[in-house]
């Protein structure tokens, strides 16, 4: 009887997807009350903020994830994480629960590492044990780099936070797509560039979950959607990810490199508007509120960069609304020369910043 291999991958990988909880301590609901505001009444909370034998701790969200090491690394969406003061737990299966550290948090790629630890878990009463004794089961990865259009795919993740191990079939349906996504508590918008473009289904939830080739190795982390559109998914290539691997086991974290500006990027509008001399890099300006556009003692002040001055280029390569300054920058090394090309009243410049590591 023939066997479609997406059986064979569902083996494979399925056992290494799990589920991130997101939690956090919050009053709790001892009551409601009436409250008419404009004519209508609306019915609120009653809550003791001040009792803290009052709080509880309350599920405010979650996501998808995998495990990719034997050991406990676990990879996710940025977006499912970034909530500094939430606690995390981790979901292999019904019977097993791990507390999860994360760490490190890289939002420019929408890429989160978390560590869970094999040697303890809670079981599903919430009793910790002593954990299954062995090592994670764990999905291998591929090189994203060597993906090509129109081959097969496979999506998992957990949507909606219910349906489990759901897996959907596709193709790559594009490469290199740039888009804007909101995502996160706060649905701050992210710009999102490399991106693997799926007719695989990816649903609210999928979200960290894991795109496999057809011999079950990771090419890249689900991560969007467009809404209101059909079969149009995103994932993040997993050799972003890789990156981020390797500084956290050499460094214990992410090392990135600080330049020290307040800036916007520009595209053809906002020149127009603004009567700008070009349409394309990032322009040095303060915030309405908060401390200058040229941090003091920083590597960008230290380079002489001053506001207004327009970023055009880092290190030969184009800074634009699709590469952004800061994903320029994410190629730097630090204490190493980094050149800029900058346009300042009308006359181009180079300037040389030594870039230090952001704390």
């Amino acid at each position: 009887m023939f066997k479609s291999p997406i059986t064979k991958i569902a083996k494979k990988v399925c056992p290494a997807v799990i589920t991130v909880i997101v939690s956090k301590d919050l009053p709790k609901v001892e009551d409601f009350y009436s409250f008419p505001y404009g004519g209508k009444e609306y019915i609120m909370p009653m809550m003791d903020k001040e009792k803290k034998e009052m709080m509880e701790s309350t599920q405010i969200g979650g996501g998808s994830g995998f495990i990719i090491s034997p050991d406990g690394y676990v990879l996710t969406s940025n977006h499912v994480v970034a909530d500094i003061n939430a606690d995390y737990t981790v979901i292999l299966d019904p019977e097993h629960k791990y507390q999860a550290k994360v760490l490190s948090r890289n939002p420019i790629n929408d890429i989160a590492i978390l560590k869970i630890d094999p040697s303890a878990h809670s079981n599903a009463s919430g009793q910790t044990g002593s954990g299954r004794g062995t090592k994670f089961p764990y999905i291998g990865l591929a090189d994203s780099d060597k993906i090509e259009l129109g081959e097969d795919v496979v999506a998992i993740g957990n949507p909606l936070g219910e349906f489990n191990d759901t897996l959907s079939a596709g193709i790559v349906s594009g490469l290199s797509r740039y888009i804007s996504a909101y995502g996160g508590i706060d649905h701050q918008m992210q710009n999102l560039r490399g991106l693997i473009q799926t007719d695989a289904a990816i649903n609210p939830g999928n979200s960290g979950g894991p795109l496999v080739n057809m011999s079950g190795n990771v090419i890249g982390i689900n991560t969007a959607m467009i809404m209101g559109a059909q079969n149009i998914g995103f994932a993040i290539p997993i050799n972003y990810a890789k990156r981020d691997l390797h500084e956290v086991k050499k460094f214990g974290k992410l090392v990135v490199p600080f330049l020290g500006v307040k800036y916007v990027l520009l595209n053809k509008e906002m020149a127009k508007a603004n009567k700008l001399p070009v349409e394309n890099g990032a322009m040095v300006v303060r915030e309405a509120l908060g401390e200058p556009p040229v941090i003091k003692d920083s590597a960008a002040d230290k380079a002489g960069m001053k506001e207004f001055d327009i970023i055009l280029e880092c290190n030969g390569e184009k800074v634009t609304a699709e590469n952004s300054l800061a994903n320029c920058l994410q190629k730097c090394k630090i204490d190493e020369e980094t050149h800029f090309k900058v346009l300042r009243d009308g006359q181009e410049l180079m300037l040389m910043a030594i870039l230090v590591e952001k704390l």
